[in-house]
């Protein structure tokens, strides 16, 4: 019941396995990978909990024996003092160069393994097991590694592709319902952003999806993978058509910064926010119909995720604020922000052409509605 998708960049070439049992199966399929039979596992808490002795098992029926470290769950934990742990404990298991590391959780640990694993003597190969929907369909493929600064989030990072990815749809059932649908933000960005039939298939079978149909997972994931390997081999450094990955992002990063990349606001929430967002001021630039940040918002509400800043608990920042924090953002070029806009659901662009006092207006009616 599993599919492979292929990464298609020449000597860094990689599959993504996707479909339930692949913990079970893990130690056939990361042997071909190894020059001797141990690994070096990077988990956190709750992954560790629920499915480490299931990886420890599956590495066994190959004869892989695993050391491992356990690291806090949570966005904080992707910094600068776990991120020194996990090297210095590399180091004192004596990881080789023609070792592998294995990133075994969501995207936090997936991307501060993978910055681990890209430092270590100057690069070692590593293997992503995404654990969450979100890790399975962004953040495990196209080898972007990094951890937070405290002046903004993914500051610090390499690009370093991993050696395989095992997309194990079937531990997407042990998580909550709040962290499943943060993982749709990313899925559903997809469809905006390049595929309106993608979209659409989303809007009539996103509910079935969240309420744990199998197929429909492995085909959501699929498809989202799909997409970004295609982008990815066309532009694996983001100069280019990468950039598209990145809607809804701008907001989301400025929103994550403002509420202290904590529990307030998961990742995938503030994508979806984000990407409405994002249609928002594309319609009210000319760029596109009222309609379809319409339908963005209705298709997010209809999935019972948060889709407007008055869902986020708390507090905020004014719209001047929240626009300094954007100016914190990865994709500023020549001290000018580039947005990723849409013509409609599913053609989305980059462009520096954007008023921000548009933008500006926007923040501000979404933040008056919690006043």
């Amino acid at each position: 019941m599993s599919e492979i998708v292929h990464v298609n960049l020449a000597e860094r070439s990689y599959d993504i396995h996707i479909g339930p049992g692949l913990l079970e199966r893990s130690g056939a399929l990361i042997a071909p990978l190894l020059e001797r039979p141990k690994v070096a596992v990077v988990t956190d808490e709750n992954v560790a909990e629920l499915h480490l002795t299931t990886l420890r098992n599956g590495l066994l029926e190959n004869n892989i024996t695993m050391s491992h470290i356990v690291l806090p769950a949570g966005e904080s934990t992707k910094a600068w003092p776990q991120f020194e742990r996990t090297v210095e404990w590399l180091l004192a298991e004596q990881i080789e160069r023609n070792d592998v590391v294995v990133a075994f959780g969501g995207g936090v640990i997936g991307d501060l393994a993978g910055f681990a694993a890209s430092v270590l003597r100057r690069g070692v190969r590593f293997v992503q097991i995404p654990t969450s929907l979100l890790a399975q369909v962004d953040s495990s493929v196209g080898g972007k590694t990094g951890i937070n600064a405290p002046q903004g989030k993914n500051l610090i990072g390499a690009f370093h592709q991993p050696s395989l990815v095992l997309a194990d749809t079937g531990v997407l059932g042990t998580l909550t319902e709040r962290d499943f649908l943060a993982g749709y933000g990313e899925v559903v960005k997809y469809g905006m952003l390049g595929d309106i039939e993608f979209f659409q298939w989303l809007e009539n079978n996103g509910p079935a999806l969240a309420a744990g149909d199998m197929a429909l997972r492995i085909e959501a994931v699929k498809r989202s993978c799909q997409m970004k390997a295609d982008i990815v081999a066309r532009d694996e450094l983001e100069k280019g058509d990468r950039a598209l990955l990145n809607l809804g992002h701008t907001f989301c990063h400025a929103l994550e910064a403002a509420t202290g990349f904590g529990d307030r606001l998961l990742h995938g929430e503030g994508v979806a926010i984000g990407c409405a967002l994002a249609f928002e001021v594309s319609a009210r630039s000319g760029l596109c119909s009222q309609e379809d940040p319409s339908r963005v918002r209705a298709h997010l509400i209809d999935m019972k995720m948060k889709a407007d800043l008055s869902d986020i608990a708390g507090e905020l920042p004014d719209a001047d604020g929240l626009m300094a924090l954007m100016l914190q953002d990865k994709k500023m070029m020549g001290g000018t922000l580039h947005y990723v806009m849409a013509r409609g659901i599913g053609d989305a662009f980059v462009t520096s052409d954007v008023d921000p006092n548009v933008v500006r207006q926007v923040l501000q009616d979404g933040l008056s509605v919690r006043r």
